[in-house]
């Protein structure tokens, strides 16, 4: 599969929102959407932590919270409430976080994780809806006792070029060796890097490259790298994403990765005479435009827990 069907097929993971069950059914009048469901929630459901549904169309059951600071990590953005997740990410978390101090970091500064019961979002995410999914910021810590104010203010730092190319001066051994880390973990299913990262993580790598193919290429992810656990023991209705074996060979360092930097940012001009497409059928909603209908059933449940 060619890294343009990847795409088209939608298996670039943030950008997932569909899944072949989608339901159609139409929003009443004056229903609420889920998100504004969701967002209104400032704790967890009081079940067994479980995860309903896809990274980018479900929720989260008994989710746990990241503390806001640890010996080798703090939490950004609090005023979010998105340091939430499933245990088993909540662990990861901090494991990584420990594994940074071995290259040179103090830890991790953590971004988004998911709302305290999953779902869709108020802003930002598609996905982040299962908390399965938690975003690194590319920042070295310099420092982990920053105040709530600090943590609001404070920003990640960029690690390619503007032109979206080419790594910049940002971008060090350490992070290669965190992201590796990360990747070698049995827990993690993949990882979104912006293009040139991982193009630059190609042409460096010696050695076994097998834990290369759960490193993906995703555009908005230069400020961060996201990280996506596999689905929990514990939960089976938890919805699985296409394995990586399925949808690229190897290392997932080919020469279609290319195509990122190429057709992708400089798309090129259409061929004459070729006959125009058939205007697309309107797809399923995003996530801000989700209703309960569109969610596991579960989900409901999840919702009227206390």
């Amino acid at each position: 599969m060619t890294l343009q069907h990847f795409v088209k097929a939608g298996l670039a993971g943030c950008l997932v929102f569909a899944l072949s069950a989608t339901t159609h059914v139409q929003p009443k009048k004056g229903e609420a959407l889920a998100n504004q469901l969701f967002g209104a929630h400032k704790s967890a459901s009081a079940q067994k932590p479980r995860v309903y549904g896809y990274y980018a169309k479900g929720c989260l059951a008994g989710g746990v919270q990241l503390p806001e600071t640890g010996p080798t990590w703090q939490a950004m953005r609090l005023s979010r409430n998105r340091n939430w997740a499933h245990p088993v990410t909540v662990d990861f978390l901090i494991g990584l976080s420990q594994e940074a101090t071995k290259y040179g970091w103090k830890g991790l500064y953590i971004g988004d994780l998911t709302q305290p019961r999953g779902g869709p979002m108020t802003s930002g995410h598609q996905s982040h809806q299962s908390g399965l999914d938690a975003d690194i910021w590319m920042l070295p810590p310099k420092r982990l006792n920053l105040s709530r104010a600090d943590r609001e203010k404070i920003s990640s730092i960029s690690v390619r070029t503007k032109d979206q190319r080419r790594i910049n001066e940002n971008w060090t051994p350490a992070h290669m060796a965190i992201i590796k880390a990360a990747a070698e973990d049995k827990r993690v299913d993949r990882i979104f890097v912006a293009a040139a990262v991982k193009i630059a993580m190609c042409k460096s790598t010696t050695g076994n490259r097998k834990w290369l193919a759960k490193v993906r290429p995703l555009s908005g992810h230069n400020y961060h790298f996201h990280v996506r656990l596999k689905c929990p023991k514990g939960s089976p209705k938890c919805v699985k994403q296409t394995p990586v074996s399925k949808i690229s060979k190897g290392d997932g360092c080919d020469k279609t990765l290319d195509w990122w930097v190429t057709d992708y940012l400089t798309p090129p001009d259409p061929k004459p005479n070729v006959k125009k497409k058939k205007k697309a059928k309107p797809g399923p909603r995003r996530a801000r435009e989700m209703i309960m209908a569109d969610l596991p059933r579960q989900c409901m449940k999840v919702l009227k827990s206390k």
